[in-house]
């Protein structure tokens, strides 16, 4: 068994991914937008494209002929992934949840208008007036997305008339792709928010990871830590949702599906078709399978009896402070690491900018979750980018 894999999106998540898949003997084409992205490090081979440009796609596509497509990113034509599932490349999970989970506005209104999971009310807007017309409707405050975006960026909350131009002018800028429109919603009064990664499998049961919370700035994740403790019922129901959602998009594959957790239960929130970034809590070896080979499994149509919780673990980002072209080198770890319950994994991203994710520190352990991320927090802290 030995399939050649076009990954499309290559950083710190594909980079994971292309290890699991290469542990299973796997080729990898690893594809981005820029040189020296973390996956490509360790891929066979790789592209640098413009993966919004669909006969730069294309082009790829017929070179190297994959048997398997796995997009890691949103910004990608993914209209395309339809005519090379007819070909008979297995997308990833399929070619239908690639392309609406890709935009906020199919996968909202598949969950909330198809499947009838719960939601936020919310509209949509491609205008500034639109826009006030949105926030008219949901309420103050209310959130406002790009459709088309990754992690958290142009997301904000607005409070009052007076943030609306704000928001519309932050979304667009942090919008991804060509498409301009946003997504507006009224506000859950939650009291935590998890990730549920779902493994869906070609032959086998749908199977869940214990729950994830995680702390957000600046729409980004900052801290994760597993298992989330939470209400029996409420994570029954949690689970439910996605098992819905995912089997209406079909296919095979992780998926991370974020919900906001209320006194009166869950709430739908988003949905990612692959391994998720606060999910790299998984790395600390909370699990008997971290997502990414869960994920690797999943698509090569390897069996997973089981996802066994081991131990507690937290994760905590470390991020750049600073523009730079040269890539970077850490200080720190000698000190990080003397502590047996704790691991670093550096990226291999070649330039930095402010807030971008360059590092993860994990711990795990016996402690309770909330010592653990205290540990992360720390750690991370001690861990210094130098150019």
């Amino acid at each position: 068994m030995k399939f050649k894999i076009l990954l499309l999106g290559s950083g710190e998540l594909g980079k994971e991914f292309a290890i699991a898949a290469k542990r299973y003997g796997q080729t990898v084409i690893a594809v981005d937008s820029y040189a020296g992205a973390p996956a490509m490090q360790v891929a066979d081979q790789f592209e640098v494209i413009d993966m919004l440009d669909a006969a730069a796609l294309d082009m790829v596509v017929a070179k190297h002929q994959p048997n398997i497509i796995v997009p890691e990113i949103e910004a990608i034509r993914t209209e395309r992934f339809y005519d090379y599932e007819a070909q008979g490349i297995q997308v990833v999970p399929s070619a239908k949840a690639a392309n609406f989970t890709m935009n906020r506005k199919a996968i909202r209104d598949l969950a909330a208008q198809k499947v009838g999971v719960r939601t936020a009310p919310y509209r949509y807007a491609t205008s500034l007036e639109e826009l006030k017309q949105g926030v008219a409707f949901c309420g103050y405050p209310c959130v406002v997305k790009p459709l088309m975006s990754s992690s958290g960026k142009g997301q904000s909350v607005i409070r009052t008339e007076a943030d609306i131009e704000t928001a519309w002018t932050y979304a667009m800028e942090g919008s991804r792709g060509d498409l301009k429109e946003v997504i507006v919603e009224g506000f859950i009064n939650f009291d935590y928010e998890i990730t549920l990664l779902t493994v869906t499998q070609q032959n086998g049961p749908t199977l869940f990871c214990a729950p994830i919370g995680h702390r957000q700035e600046r729409g980004d994740y900052q801290e994760s830590w597993q298992p989330m403790p939470m209400n029996p019922d409420h994570l029954a129901e949690a689970q439910d949702m996605a098992a819905r959602v995912t089997q209406e998009l079909g296919g095979a594959g992780i998926w991370g599906v974020e919900f906001f957790i209320t006194p009166e239960g869950a709430y739908f929130s988003e949905l990612s078709p692959r391994p998720h970034d606060t999910g790299m809590v998984t790395l600390a070896g909370t699990q008997n399978l971290n997502e990414f080979e869960l994920h690797a499994r999943a698509v090569l149509g390897l069996p997973i009896s089981e996802i066994r919780q081991l131990q507690n673990g937290a994760s905590a980002v470390v991020l750049a402070q600073h523009n730079s072209n040269s890539a970077p080198s850490f200080a720190g770890l000698d000190l990080v690491l003397q502590d047996p319950n704790t691991e670093v994994r550096i990226f291999g991203k070649p330039t930095m900018r402010p807030y971008r994710r360059m590092a993860v520190a994990l711990r795990f352990g016996t402690e309770s979750v909330e010592e653990l991320v205290q540990k992360a927090k720390l750690d991370a802290a001690s861990i210094q980018i130098l150019e």
